[in-house]
Formats: structure tokens, sequence, C-alpha cells
């Protein structure tokens, strides 16, 4: 069967972090959406606002196109009490992030497509980018092709939302979801900002001033951080101070040692074996625990922000996207 790309409806359920910004880029490339919402909704006013099209779930749940764009741990619910009893042959399960399927919270009908497109980057960015007029890159891929079109049309949900633009990057369910919770877990929400707070701690507790201690160990992180993407982890290495390069060096295998690659090994095995995403499912209802210790380190950056009015941490919003 032939696939003229733009020419189906697409079905959002979930307008938060992902289900927003894909809404309206998708809107804005010229394609025919509408948001599911639960009755009652309190983004009901944010759609209208938008100027896109608020419907049931179900009528989300029987498009053409039906992305979930929700939480990972409220994906099984949603699928078996909204989408599931509506779900026929030939429809598309569209995902920015393979949890859902790949720990079978989902079983979808073996005559629907399944693909993701996963966007590398909060969605503020990839609406932020689009506007902008260029996107986000993401990683596409395809788990069941029952209309042999999966991947036309995995390919023109990514040009709607921006991110042919930059550029799209095959892979499987599996990689992209382990991949992707290795690096929240690992590095990017666990290891960096673990390192930063006890940085910060470290100083702290010797006597300096909280405020110095965060321009040395947060502010500065972000400037390593674009050096690093702009010149690669070698070209950082060159533009910084020779002390720095070698107190950097001297400091690596003291801080990233045996020990901290095992533990990465052991996070990496949790997430391949399904222990974390089960542990997760069960504990989710209780909510995420806030570890302590960040409010001293928020405290002195207010601080600065009240010392020096005009600045801001360089690319931070002013105020936080509302979800």
């Amino acid at each position: 069967m032939s696939y003229a790309p733009g020419s189906e409806t697409i079905g959002i359920i979930g307008y938060g972090n992902q289900g927003r910004p894909h809404a309206l880029n998708l809107r804005d490339s010229g394609r025919d959406v509408v948001v599911g919402l639960r009755e009652g909704s309190p983004s009901a006013e944010r759609v209208r606002e938008d100027g896109l099209r608020a419907v049931s779930l179900e009528a989300a749940a029987r498009c053409d196109v039906v992305a979930l764009l929700l939480p990972d741990e409220r994906m099984g619910e949603v699928w078996r009490d909204h989408v599931a009893p509506v779900a026929r042959d030939g429809q598309m399960l569209m995902f920015a992030h393979g949890f859902a399927i790949h720990f079978g919270l989902i079983q979808p009908l073996a005559g629907m497509d399944v693909a993701l497109v996963s966007p590398k980057g909060a969605g503020k960015w990839v609406r932020a980018m689009y506007e902008a007029g260029s996107g986000l890159p993401a990683l596409v891929a395809v788990h069941q092709d029952a209309t042999e079109r999966a991947v036309a049309r995995a390919m023109d949900y990514a040009e709607g939302i921006g991110a042919t633009r930059v550029g799209t990057r095959t892979t499987t369910f599996r990689a992209e979801t382990i991949t992707d919770l290795f690096g929240e877990q690992a590095v990017l929400c666990g290891g960096i900002p673990a390192l930063i707070q006890a940085g910060y701690e470290t100083l702290v507790d010797a006597g300096y001033e909280p405020e110095d201690a965060y321009l040395e160990c947060v502010y500065e992180a972000k400037l390593i951080v674009d050096l690093m993407l702009a010149q690669g982890l070698a070209g950082m290495r060159r533009a910084i101070s020779p002390t720095a390069a070698y107190g950097g060096q001297r400091a690596f295998h003291r801080l990233v040692n045996d020990q901290t690659r095992t533990e990465m090994k052991r996070l990496l095995n949790e997430i391949e074996d399904g222990s974390f995403a089960q542990e997760w499912v069960q504990a989710a209802p209780a909510g995420v625990p806030v570890p302590p210790g960040a409010e001293p380190l928020d405290a002195a950056r207010a601080s600065l922000m009240q010392e020096w009015p005009e600045w801001r941490p360089m690319g931070a919003p002013t105020s936080a996207p509302r979800p």
C-alpha cells in the first residue's frame, strides 16, 4: 500500500514534557493533530490556548497515528483502559522512549506498526530549536512493521517535529531504552549531580563561601560541557589552562576508578535484566524521593542572583517551563 507523507491524523496522548512540543511542531509542519485528554484534565485550557483541538483519550486513540507521550509508569494503565479497547490493525503506535514496549508494559496488536522517534533533549528544546528554524537530532526505531510502511511513517513524524532538519539515527527499541536509562542514571541525572554536590559540600565544609563553591562546582560545569560539545574532549583540554589540565588528569582516576566502573556495570545490569523497570513501576505511585543536600546549593545560587540581578547562567531560562 502506498503512503502519502503528512496525510494521516495524529493523536497525541500526553501534553507534558514531550507531548506539547511534539503536538505544536507537528501542527506547525502541516500535520493534522489532535490532543487526547482525560475528562477534566488541567491541560485542556492550555491545549485550547495553543490553538489545538482537545478530544477524549479514546478519540485520540482512534487516529491513524497514536503517539503515547506519557511518563513511563503511566503507559500501561492508559494503554489498557483507553487505547487497547479501540485499537485496530493498520494504526501506528508512536513513542518517544522505548521503555513501555521493551519492558512489556504495552503489548500492541500484531497488525499495528510500532515505532519511536526519540529527540535527544528535553521537550523545551524540541520546541525552541524548531522555532529557531532548526531541530534536535533524534533516534528512530521500528519495533513492528505490519503495514510495510512503518519506516516511512516514522520518518514523516520525525520530519514533523523538526528532527530531520538536523539528523536522525536508526536504532532499536532495546538499545534506545537501555542507553537512555543508563545515561540518566550513571551520568546525567545521577553521576553528574552527585559529583557536583559532593564537590560543593567539600568546599563549604572546609570553610569556603557557598557562593564561591557554587560558581566553581556548578556554574563552571556548564562551561566545560559546552567546550566538550563544541571542541571534543581533547579540544576542551587544550582550551583550558595547563594547570587545570594537569590537575584534572591527576584527579581523574582517583575519582572514577575501578569501584566506580563496577557500580556503573551494576547499574547497567539492573537496567538490562529488567529489575530497575520493575522497581520503578512499583515505586512510582509513591513519587520520586528528593535526595538530601540540594537546598544549600540552591540557596547559594539564589544568593548570587540577588547579588548580581543582571546575571543569568548562560543558556538557562529565567523561569522553568510549564509542564
